[in-house]
């Protein structure tokens, strides 16, 4: 068994152990289980942080059942544990790794790095929680639990696995199934202000990045999503309430993960007020079946498109060390080499969200009804 299927098995045993579905074993069992996790560089121990008020979060606001929950982690006809999470490639700069669930309804997603795991923790967790039980609409990624390493190992000593994950809700679910059905692919960006000092695009005009690396920084959206007044008004509302506490909390570099779809040829025919409009797929854990919003898919006014988004990568806080030092690192570069002005993740709060709050308004077109 590879590492990632030992951190896969990590992940699924802390979800299914924490419902009360685990199998029950002999004391013997137990103490080999025991020396076989201290002994193990990628097999952790995890538990759950704060299971209370995620249940509660999935349960009684996003009306996720737990049997649903647990379902979407359990292999199909009892195969391996780490079968019911799929590993996905490279998906940034951030070290971490990925997996999805066989039925792709959430995704699994580490983190590495103490200064985002912490400031999660320990700043972010609380609020968070309270504003998405208030704000049945926000675009913030819905995280469904939060998993820490417990226990002593060898891999938790050298750090040769992740320590940290969340499971959140995948916005690209249905799309599978939409290319069995012969509907075009999906289109997705990753959105985030590229005005600010991007060393590995603009240190020598990128000469000394590959393309590789510099196909992970934003992307840029050269087109418009066209909405309805209402529906607009609505999008940028949400954006604003999220983002201004990001900034209370001083996170800076999130990004809007968009996603659009062409409108499949069987509804084309006609396009519908937007509280009337069909809805992509309604399975949990995206909404309940009679809502309509940006993680089911919002029918753009034109009548071409389906749209869905995403707040993401809010664990970036300015007041945790490692971004001190990368902030200090910048103003000496500014200084001492060449005035390019802060990055993304130097920044201040307040000025990272006007200027992504910029670039979503940018984006959108209104059309009147």
């Amino acid at each position: 068994m590879g590492r990632n299927e030992k951190i896969a098995r990590s992940v699924v045993r802390a979800i299914i152990k924490a419902n009360g579905t685990s199998k029950q074993r002999s004391t013997l069992a137990r103490i080999l289980a025991f020396f076989s996790l201290f002994f193990s560089l990628y097999r952790l121990l995890l538990r759950k942080i704060r299971p209370a008020d995620f249940a509660n979060l999935r349960r009684n606001h996003w009306d996720v059942t737990d049997d649903n929950y647990v379902q979407s982690f359990q292999a199909e006809n009892g195969g391996p544990e780490e079968e019911s999470l799929n590993a996905i490639g490279d998906m940034g700069f951030s070290g971490s790794t990925f997996y999805s669930t066989a039925n792709q309804k959430y995704l699994v997603k580490s983190v590495p790095r103490h200064s985002e795991h912490s400031f999660f923790r320990e700043d972010l967790l609380t609020p968070y929680v309270q504003h998405m039980a208030t704000h049945p609409r926000s675009l913030l990624v819905r995280v469904f639990d939060f998993l820490a390493v417990s226990g002593a190992s060898l891999g938790r000593v050298f750090r040769s696995a992740p320590s940290h994950h969340i499971v959140m809700d995948n916005i690209m679910y249905g799309r599978e199934e939409a290319k069995k059905q012969g509907e075009a692919d999906w289109e997705s960006w990753d959105l985030k202000p590229t005005s600010y000092f991007y060393p590995e695009r603009d240190i020598a005009g990128g000469a000394l990045a590959s393309e590789a690396t510099k196909d992970h920084l934003a992307d840029e959206f050269r087109d418009k999503i066209i909405l309805h007044r209402e529906q607009a008004e609505e999008f940028l509302s949400s954006l604003e309430a999220d983002s201004k506490l990001l900034s209370e909390h001083n996170a800076v570099d999130y990004s809007l993960f968009l996603v659009r779809m062409r409108t499949p040829q069987r509804a084309a025919a006609s396009v519908l007020p937007p509280t009337e409009s069909a809805i992509v797929t309604t399975d949990p854990p995206l909404v309940p079946p009679s809502q309509s919003n940006w993680r089911t898919g919002v029918p753009s006014a034109d009548g071409k498109y389906i749209f869905r988004a995403s707040i993401l990568d809010f664990f970036w806080a300015k007041h945790k060390a490692q971004p001190k030092a990368m902030t200090l690192l910048i103003k000496l570069w500014n200084t001492l080499i060449s005035k390019q002005g802060h990055m993304s993740i130097t920044t201040t709060p307040d000025e990272y969200r006007e200027r992504f709050l910029k670039l979503c308004r940018g984006i959108v077109e209104i059309r009147e009804d």
